[in-house]
């Protein structure tokens, strides 16, 4: 008892401090402090915004990983996820922003104040401009990150500018935060086969790209245990099932514990195969753990019946999208004619 009150009251202790420090100082303390998260690295990234500049902290793997181009935009494919990736710490209004930084002037002295206030010696700043980097490295001495992934990156938090920079009172269109769209979600859409015009994307369409990403996400996280299950089936039943789906390799491994399930199925299983996989059942007992298979099979099924529905509303949100940008577009096209045919009347 002594012992879970001294836990009970030192955890009431941290409670009290954490509560009486100020918020802004304690982002300054992570930022500082906690150059490394464990043994993971934390970075800067100098972000501008209409009127202003944040600085916001987050994980470098997150854009040294080697998927990086892949998945960044995923982590922003809804906005409420952006706080989990980035972390803002300070967001500072500034009156004229071209002399803030410039080649010429270098950095005015508020941006350089902030910059100093959340940045330990040898941390690493990313930025949106290459010429941000040059102008950091040259007069503040500070190691910069310019690239693709820095740009996806931006491109995820101007996304989500209303809860990322949630002091930035101007806001931008959805034009202006979602244009040029990030390449990333351009290829991912491209291999759905949804070839469309950057200026038709939308936060609807991203956020159901984003569910398709996680379905397909889960089916690649187990593909390797349903490869080698699909070796098992083969080797103890003798089933040839080497131009099986992976869905198909679950539901087998369901039938294995619950033949009744046989009849329920998008991918169709042989009376015989289902007889064999069950008759085979103690073997597999050996070699599989049951609870394992059926947790794999209950996450693809969600999967695979989450994907068939996000597809059409896919569809149909491209759809949609394509014939406003078109009634746009014609819209457009007819003022011009106007004005045109305005301007020869009043020449004439």
């Amino acid at each position: 008892m002594k012992n879970w009150w001294r836990i009970w009251r030192n955890a009431m202790k941290q409670r009290r401090l954490r509560c009486s420090t100020p918020l802004a100082k304690r982002r300054r303390c992570l930022a500082k402090n906690a150059f490394k998260f464990g043994n993971r690295e934390l970075a800067l990234l100098l972000f501008e915004t209409p009127s202003g500049f944040a600085i916001f902290s987050y994980l470098l793997d997150l854009i040294h990983d080697p998927n990086a181009m892949e998945v960044m935009w995923t982590y922003f494919s809804e906005n409420w996820q952006s706080c989990q990736v980035v972390w803002l710490n300070e967001f500072r209004t500034i009156e004229d922003k071209s002399s803030a930084i410039n080649q010429d002037t270098g950095v005015n002295e508020s941006l350089a104040e902030m910059i100093k206030k959340w940045h330990s010696p040898g941390q690493k700043i990313a930025v949106g401009k290459l010429e941000y980097k040059k102008i950091l490295e040259e007069r503040l001495n500070i190691p910069c990150l310019y690239g693709q992934t820095v740009v996806e990156l931006t491109w995820g938090i101007r996304k989500c500018m209303p809860i990322s920079v949630p002091g930035e009172k101007s806001q931008l269109t959805e034009e202006d935060r979602l244009l040029p769209i990030s390449k990333g979600l351009e290829t991912f859409l491209g291999s759905y086969g949804c070839i469309v015009k950057p200026e038709m994307v939308n936060d609807e369409i991203i956020e159901t790209a984003g569910v398709l990403f996680k379905c397909d996400s889960t089916v690649k996280k187990h593909s390797k245990a349903l490869l080698s299950a699909r070796g098992l089936i083969k080797d103890v039943s003798g089933i040839n099932c080497e131009h099986w789906s992976l869905l198909k390799i679950a539901r087998a491994l369901k039938i294995i514990w619950w033949p009744e399930e046989a009849g329920n199925s998008c991918e169709i299983i042989s009376e015989e195969e289902v007889s064999k996989l069950v008759s085979d059942k103690l073997l597999y007992e050996s070699v599989l753990i049951k609870d394992h298979c059926l947790a794999i099979y209950s996450r693809l099924m969600y999967a695979h019946r989450v994907k068939t529905e996000e597809k059409e509303r896919l569809k149909w949100l491209l759809e949609k999208a394509k014939g406003s940008y078109e009634a746009e577009q014609k819209q457009e096209s007819s003022l011009r004619s106007s004005q045109l045919a305005e301007t020869v009347a009043s020449a004439d």
